[in-house]
């Protein structure tokens, strides 16, 4: 056999690799952006339900303890779902070890949280919270004892079992949280619901996952693990002061007004990032580990196969929200939020490079490089906290924004390009695909733009300025082969590979 016809041979096993591992990525993303869509819907449907019961009061002693458990929440298993998925080897080799360090840096936790609940209810103005911090912080417990369950579903890509139960155990939360709210619970409905939608949770990903319980602990595993996840934990906990750090600045310097206007442009601007990054996630850890195994070249593939697809679909949500972004705010909260319009559209520029760079985290840690993706956030962070402050001073909410911005599209976006190039992906074939999308994002742009600025109803302009801009954005943009590839049904032999 020449060399042409082994080179040959292997670009075949290349590409085979990456077309097997795609089928299975393209179902699992099926799943899990249908799951992600229906559990925003499920929240959201049941906010307004506790809205109609509780008081006030109760969601702000609710919103003390969420926050807690959702700063905790980032760094809870230490990056040991995210080692389990990308281990090169059996799962039974680690499940054990994996197992044993994600229940024992839960419990840890917990008692920790548990005792300083009272000065972090008190620091917060709210000592009534103390309860409240104390129930709902037992997710922390219930998240490390399935830690490893729930990255057995994801290597395999049943992403459809993990899916499915979140969804139950949101139903059995919505169910639990209304009859105590009926009751009289308070804020106790919110913690309880959720503690208990996330127990039945556990117990279906126990079920489904058919993975012995085993619990011991092998140093060696243990070392590779930490080496693999605290970098990772490190990164996702510098990622979460990024965005805290805004909300802090911006209400020290402008105040509670001003911060009021820019946590609401920031929550909007956050919509296409929640569905997106957590739908991706699901899939695109599992998916990029799997590609790394076989070489560099195939992961670039894979990259290379994925990302304008990513970009189709983020690009008319950011320019399309960045343009109608009077009307939107305007119909859906009202006239008197409109100083958070001018805001918005900055903030949607991060928003596109925080899904990018949040796919770019989900390469380094399928090829292993955490260390390199904790280098991404610590540039990031150490680039906007002054710029942030000097921005926001003389700025405002406005400054404090393109600030975001500007440390985005300068700082982050060129540090996680090099990051990727060092691990041997090749973005530059990507880019001659990416022309349509930025096109019919011009094209969507300019529509929304003559809508706001022709149509005097904020409503009118929104629904006219969309939907032409949807229009535009689909015969422009939109490749209409590969979206009949994409929702075409998988085959059984296809459907059941990951079994």
């Amino acid at each position: 056999m020449t060399t042409a016809d082994i080179a040959a041979e292997d670009t075949e096993t290349a590409e085979s690799a990456t077309q097997s591992i795609g089928r299975q990525a393209t179902r699992g993303l099926k799943w899990s952006l249908a799951g992600t869509l229906l559990n925003k819907a499920g929240s959201f449907a049941l906010g307004l339900a506790l809205a109609r019961l509780l008081a006030p009061a109760d969601f702000g002693v609710f919103a003390v303890a969420f926050a807690t458990m959702q700063l905790v929440m980032v760094i809870n298993d230490v990056g040991l779902i995210a080692a389990t998925v990308q281990w090169r080897g059996e799962l039974e080799e680690i499940s054990a070890t994996a197992t044993t360090m994600a229940i024992a840096f839960s419990a840890v936790i917990y008692l920790g949280f548990w005792l300083a609940a009272p000065v972090i209810a008190e620091v917060s103005a709210v000592p009534q919270a103390t309860g409240v911090i104390r129930l709902l912080t037992v997710v922390i417990l219930i998240d490390g004892a399935t830690a490893v369950r729930s990255a057995a579903l994801m290597r395999t890509f049943r992403q459809d079992k993990l899916i499915q139960a979140n969804l139950v155990g949101m139903l059995v939360n919505a169910a639990v949280a209304i009859a105590l709210a009926v009751s009289g619970a308070g804020a106790y409905a919110f913690a309880g619901g959720l503690v208990a939608g996330t127990a039945i949770t556990g117990v279906l990903v126990f079920v489904w996952t058919a993975l012995p319980l085993r619990i011991g602990f092998d140093r060696a595993i243990a070392r590779k693990l930490l080496a693999f996840g605290l970098p990772l934990a490190a990164s996702l906990g510098v990622e979460a002061i990024l965005i805290n750090a805004a909300y802090i600045i911006v209400g020290h310097i402008t105040g509670a007004t001003e911060l009021g206007y820019y946590l609401l442009a920031f929550n909007i601007s956050t919509w296409a990032l929640s569905i997106l990054s957590t739908a991706v996630r699901y899939v695109s850890v599992a998916g990029f580990s799997r590609l790394s195994e076989v070489d560099t070249e195939t992961l670039s593939a894979g990259v290379q196969a994925s990302l304008p697809i990513l970009v189709t679909v983020l690009v008319p949500v950011a320019v399309l929200m960045a343009i109608l972004a009077n009307p939107l705010i305007a119909v859906l909260y009202g006239v008197k939020w409109s100083a958070a319009a001018p805001v918005l559209p900055f903030l949607m520029v991060l928003t596109v490079v925080r899904v990018l760079t949040g796919f770019a985290l989900d390469i380094l840690i399928g090829s292993g490089a955490t260390k390199a993706a904790l280098r991404l956030y610590l540039i990031w962070a150490t680039a906007l906290i002054p710029v942030l402050l000097l921005a926001t001073d003389r700025g405002g909410i406005a400054g404090a924004a393109i600030a975001q911005a500007a440390a985005a599209v300068l700082v982050a976006l060129p540090t996680t390009i090099i990051a990727l190039h060092r691990l041997g992906v090749r973005l530059r074939p990507v880019l001659p695909k990416l022309v349509r999308p930025v096109l019919g994002g011009l094209l969507a742009g300019v529509l929304a733009w003559l809508a706001t600025h022709f149509l005097g109803v904020p409503l009118v302009a929104l629904l006219v300025g969309g939907i032409a801009g949807l229009i535009a954005y689909a015969v422009t943009a939109v490749d209409l082969s590969q979206v009949r590839r994409m929702l075409r049904p998988a085959s059984g032999k296809e459907a059941h590979a990951a079994e």
